[in-house]
């Protein structure tokens, strides 16, 4: 164990972190160049995301004037290291390579590894010489979106630079490791009442739902709107079930098992149906009557067809989504985790004026205002189960298989669970049945 590494167990001061040198490598998983052809003829779950996930030393690598180096504490997976790990669509050290064409700093990210990883939450400890917001000894947690804050158009919307990146994914050295490297526009407050892998496990699903419900840039609903959200059980969903709720919307959840249904219930969710009772397959099989089946579902449950689609599963759902969708509703989506290419019939999109809008992550005001409703206790992590960073191929796998609801944490330099609360008062007042929620479902389905 390296000094620092030390100093930020035992929850040292600035200068005490400052005194200790940064080591010039450190543990971290991976991926390696050229591991792409491991999956030929390959196909389906056989496409086993262990196979390329390594765990071992990578080197240090310098830091830029307007990045932070953030001692991690905890992490948590995405589906986008899920797609890394497969290197699908394209290998992202292509991403890599793009990056680094831009020269300067950028040129470090282009390695023969990728340390993966998009959500995690730490210690600053180290800080560029242009930082004038972060210190060493900070407890922060970490927005995905690296953003070209040099583009004008960074001044209205970070999301729409062309240099905007996902961490992690676009970029080298994210959270998957003992340190990450980020840009100090990334990074937002601990919330105090929450432990480290509570606090890691919220941001890229969070603001990515704050932006597509709430943000005037997304769906912005009201009051009494009708909202039908997709996966409701998973990462995404789960806190836009949350959202809805909190905006005094109805929550509309689908899922794929009755264990699902129940840990949305106890979430609050309004009505929940499950995909298999409509006809909706794994793959979305039979859309030309399954989405007529869920239509009369959705208005059995509230009366009325929804007013906004929370889409991101893609092909297997938006036709479905279009069509269902009331007269003037809305389709927000931000990803296609079942195919990127979608077909509909474009009748029940222009003769119905209804909208799609595409929506990316959260740019660093929406994702302030979304911790925010987390250090205020109105909004409750969706941890469903931890693990050590060893077995990160392992957690990995597990979302890639969708045998997990809400998100998977993962320990890095946190010895155990449970750590790094600061604000008891406040966690009393949020309740620990509701900030548990999700493990104590995931341990409940583990016993049966």
């Amino acid at each position: 164990m390296t000094r620092l590494i030390e100093a930020v167990r035992q929850g040292a001061g600035r200068e005490r972190l400052l005194a200790c040198p940064v080591p010039e490598s450190y543990r971290a998983v991976h991926l390696r160049r050229g591991e792409d052809h491991l999956f030929q003829g390959l196909h389906g779950r056989n496409k086993d995301v262990r196979r390329t996930l390594h765990v071992g030393e990578v080197p240090m690598p310098e830091l830029a004037p307007d990045e932070v180096l953030v001692a991690v504490m905890a992490a948590a997976v995405n589906y986008n290291t899920v797609w890394s790990a497969l290197y699908e669509p394209i290998p992202t050290f292509r991403f890599l390579e793009q990056f680094a064409r831009q020269g300067g700093w950028a040129g470090r990210h282009d390695r023969d590894y990728q340390v993966v990883g998009s959500d995690a939450a730490g210690v600053v400890v180290r800080v560029g010489s242009a930082v004038r917001h972060w210190s060493p000894g900070d407890r922060v947690v970490v927005n995905p979106p690296y953003i070209d804050e040099q583009d004008p158009d960074a001044q209205r919307d970070g999301m729409l630079t062309e240099g905007m990146l996902p961490w992690g994914f676009e970029t080298n050295f994210g959270a998957f490791g003992d340190f990450a490297v980020v840009r100090a526009t990334q990074l937002v407050p601990k919330p105090p009442h929450l432990s480290w892998e509570e606090a890691a496990c919220n941001t890229l699903c969070l603001g990515t739902a704050y932006r597509m419900l709430i943000s005037e840039r997304g769906a912005r609903i009201k009051i009494g709107d009708v909202v039908l959200i997709w996966g409701a059980a998973g990462g995404l969903g789960s806190y836009a079930v949350q959202l809805v709720r909190r905006a005094g919307g109805i929550a509309v959840g689908v899922v794929g098992s009755d264990a699902k249904a129940d840990l949305l219930t106890d979430l609050g969710c309004h009505a929940v149906i499950n995909r298999n009772d409509v006809g909706l397959g794994e793959d979305g099989t039979e859309p030309a009557t399954a989405w007529k089946a869920l239509g009369s579902a959705i208005r059995r449950e509230v009366g009325e067809d929804p007013h906004v689609v929370f889409e991101h599963v893609g092909r297997a759902t938006f036709e479905t989504s279009v069509n269902v969708v009331r007269r003037g509703g809305t389709v927000v989506t931000c990803g296609s985790s079942s195919g990127y290419r979608h077909s509909y019939d474009n009748r029940y999109l222009w003769m119905r004026l209804k909208r799609v809008i595409g929506s990316h992550g959260a740019n660093i005001h929406e994702a302030w205002e979304a911790n925010r409703l987390l250090r205020l206790g109105s909004v409750v992590p969706a941890l469903s189960r931890v693990y050590p960073l060893e077995q990160a191929p392992e957690a990995t796998r597990s979302v890639q298989l969708n045998e997990h609801e809400g998100k998977v944490g993962l320990l890095v330099l946190a010895t155990d669970e449970d750590q790094g609360v600061e604000d008891w008062e406040l966690r009393k007042k949020v309740g620990e049945e509701r900030l548990r929620l999700f493990r104590e479902h995931a341990a409940q389905k583990e016993s049966r």
